[in-house]
């Protein structure tokens, strides 16, 4: 119900009302439909929504590769095979069928050699740096150029690669869910939950983001996706497929973290203190599915399911910093700032506040993005609000 009547209306909306006002952002827009104190409200809440997704996705994915080294290889590889897809495509080399199938060969080419190719981070790189600070300085500094890159030489072609690779990757799932019919191992109300856990509801709602209604995908729609778009009758298919597909992943995690152990207990451990669990849950009891359904190795499925969970996170989060660079740009516009309207500097300014925050709020291990992590969620709903209080006024 979320996915189709909510997040399916709000994310094709926020394309729609960005391809009708010259792609402008829903934050810009926000000063044309609603007046200026709310765009003034909005680009606040905006940049704050995507400071916590970058800082935290930095995390999340330098802690994949600490914990699954086998992730590594495929994880980077990607980028290069992107790299390589965008060339092919756009100097019209080979027909986008025939690059589609041989990036999903190689990518998952890349997935299997990853097992047999671990690259373990050191502990401590130089004194004082962490393995997992190191992993987010260069994360960083991939997504810094990544988003002043053209957005047809990596952007587009990562995400349309990873967009397959992760509908592959929801079948094969699926495909070993309906094999195994696991049994739902988790209690339908958990009671016993540690200490500080907030109450059922309201955080319920803020708990599956992506697959009920997010307000990040009303930043990415109105961002990059109403500027790529070939005609308007496109936005269907794009924002509310696309919407259908996050819901699909929405469900999947929701099993996989729920019935995917052998037993109560397995997963009690895994959900003995509160802030564990998330994406080692997700990859751990996906991994037990896939392997008991299907019959691939373990080691692998984790691969596969860990590589799915950072190309997801890291394409979120060189979207995200372009997005960040974009809300510089339009603080540049409306006060007037000549400097701060080019790319380079608004992506320093970028760059710098998520560094800021990892770094200035985390200390030497670079996880302060975790600390206003909560509120993400708070964040992301009024955000969502909002945007539909754009698409709401347009309408009238």
């Amino acid at each position: 119900l979320g996915t189709m009547f909510f997040a399916g209306i709000h994310d094709a909306g926020a394309i729609w009302a960005s391809v009708r006002n010259k792609a402008k952002s829903v934050g810009s827009l926000t000063g044309d439909v609603v007046g200026k104190r709310a765009r003034s409200i909005f680009m606040i809440v905006i940049f704050l929504v995507l400071l916590m997704v970058n800082a935290v996705f930095a995390v999340v994915i330098a802690r994949l590769m600490m914990s699954f080294p086998t992730a590594v290889v495929p994880v980077w590889g990607a980028i290069i095979v992107a790299l390589i897809i965008g060339q092919l495509i756009y100097r019209r080399i080979m027909t986008l069928p025939v690059v589609s199938i041989l990036g999903v060969i190689a990518l998952y080419a890349l997935i299997f050699m990853g097992p047999s190719m671990p690259i373990q981070m050191p502990a401590e790189v130089v004194p004082g740096v962490s393995g997992n600070a190191a992993w987010i300085l260069l994360l960083f500094l991939y997504a810094a150029i990544a988003s002043v890159l053209p957005v047809w030489m990596l952007l587009q072609p990562r995400d349309y690669i990873n967009g397959l690779q992760l509908f592959i990757g929801l079948l094969i799932l699926y495909g070993a869910i309906v094999i195994l019919n696991p049994v739902m191992i988790a209690p339908m109300f958990n009671v016993d939950v540690p200490a500080g856990t907030p109450s059922l509801i309201p955080l319920l709602f803020v708990t599956i983001a992506c697959g009920a209604i997010s307000g990040f995908h009303g930043l990415v729609a109105s961002g990059t996706t109403s500027k790529q778009l070939n005609r308007e009758t496109d936005i269907r298919f794009v924002g509310f497929f696309g919407a259908i597909g996050e819901g699909g992943l929405a469900l999947a995690a929701i099993l996989v973290a729920t019935a995917g152990f052998a037993s109560l207990a397995d997963w009690r451990a895994m959900y003995s203190a509160f802030g564990q669990g998330g994406v080692t849950a997700f990859v751990e009891g996906g991994a037990y599915i896939i392997h008991n359904g299907l019959g691939l190795p373990q080691v692998t499925a984790a691969t596969l399911l860990t590589v799915m969970a950072a190309l997801f996170a890291g394409t979120t989060m060189d979207t995200g910093l372009r997005l960040q660079r974009y809300i510089f740009q339009e603080w540049g516009e409306i006060y007037n700032q000549e400097w701060m309207k080019k790319p380079l500097p608004a992506t320093l300014l970028a760059v710098g506040s998520c560094l800021l925050l990892a770094f200035g709020a985390g200390g030497a291990d670079g996880s302060g993005g975790m600390i206003i992590w909560p509120l993400f969620g708070t964040t992301n709903q009024l955000l969502a609000g909002l945007t539909l209080l754009v698409i709401t006024v347009m309408l009238v």
